[in-house]
């Protein structure tokens, strides 16, 4: 299996291969998805204190918050698909 890992922001990683969606905080529905993953402790803050822009949401069942841009997670992601298959 090969594991690939991409940049979430502020030197923080997180496997690719474990990604299921990266989504805006705006929303109200995605604003609860937070709060339930605080109390149940599968939040994981990667801002740094920064504003959150972006929620990485994973297979499991973790919450990632990061200070970066979805668009630009998104884009490091597909960089990293693109590159693997010129490999």
């Amino acid at each position: 299996m090969n594991i690939k890992l991409i940049n979430i922001g502020f030197g923080n990683i997180v496997s690719a291969n474990r990604i299921i969606s990266i989504v805006s905080p705006e929303s109200a529905p995605i604003k609860r998805i937070i709060q339930d993953a605080r109390d149940r402790g599968m939040l994981i803050d990667a801002t740094y204190g920064r504003r959150t822009r972006a929620v990485v949401v994973m297979d499991s069942d973790h919450i990632i918050l990061s200070a970066v841009q979805p668009e630009t997670v998104a884009h490091r992601l597909s960089n990293k698909e693109e590159l693997s298959e010129e490999g």
